[in-house]
């Protein structure tokens, strides 16, 4: 690849990340300010963000980092975390990506990458356009980590507001997906499937919503199958029938 292909890949994610980056990075600054706080060595903060890379899981494994747990519920709580990545790969363009930046394109998988990838906006993104843009998202994340954690010290251990900046990053993700997509029966089964959660469960109810709204688009899927096989079937009632081939009338022989 060209470096004008290069630079226009680079440029293209850098347009596509530049409001994903101001979450990620005050996201990042708490997530150093806590390790600091926690009693680490700032360059922790670094190792996490940039090794573990998993958002959610970071805050949680500093808790149990700290209450000293065993690595088998460690590991038991970060497949219970991330499990739903599995799910993301099915519909990722990792074909889009060479052999070589496949193993990078998985292990930054992260919400934001499948984000801002669904919908098929991303089928005509090069593979390069792919990997810097998961690149650029992981930096704006390790780089506010790791300004977070030097800057530990001076900083307050809680930093009221910067946890409602993920919840505004995935409204304007889901704006946009509403923009390019529009289908109103799925953000209405999202907000069903929240509600009766927290109804049933309301101790817990990202869960059971998760669990509901999953299921829920895979009957709406099982349900469009089943709509358009009948479509495609015509009854035997409708159909016409075709007249048999008249058998050919023998010629006379010339007398």
């Amino acid at each position: 690849m060209n470096d004008a292909r290069v630079r226009g890949a680079f440029a293209a994610a850098a347009g596509d990340t530049a409001s994903v980056g101001l979450s990620l990075f005050p996201l990042g600054v708490s997530l150093g300010v806590l390790v600091v706080h926690t009693g680490l060595d700032w360059w922790w903060a670094t190792v996490f963000a940039a090794v573990v890379y998993a958002g959610s899981l970071e805050f949680l494994l500093l808790g149990l980092v700290a209450a000293a747990t065993p690595l088998g519920q460690i590991a038991v709580t970060a497949l219970l975390v991330n499990f739903r990545h599995l799910f993301y790969a099915l519909s990722f363009p990792l074909r889009q990506v060479r052999p070589l930046g496949r193993a990078y394109a998985t292990f930054a998988l992260t919400d934001e990458a499948y984000a801002m990838t669904a919908g098929g906006r991303a089928r005509g993104w090069s593979g390069a356009r792919i990997l810097w843009m998961q690149a650029l998202c992981q930096l704006y994340w390790v780089a506010g980590a790791t300004l977070g954690a030097l800057a530990g010290g001076l900083v307050p251990a809680a930093l009221h507001g910067l946890e409602f900046a993920l919840t505004a990053l995935f409204v304007v993700l889901t704006l946009d997906a509403w923009r390019a997509r529009r289908d109103p029966p799925v953000p209405l089964l999202a907000a069903a499937s929240f509600a009766v959660a927290a109804a049933l469960t309301p101790g817990t109810p990202l869960l059971t919503a998760m669990g509901l709204f999953t299921a829920g688009l895979l009957a709406r899927h099982a349900l469009a199958r089943r709509k358009a096989a009948r479509l495609l079937v015509v009854p035997e009632a409708l159909a016409v029938p075709v007249p048999a081939a008249a058998a050919p009338v023998p010629e006379r022989c010339a007398s």
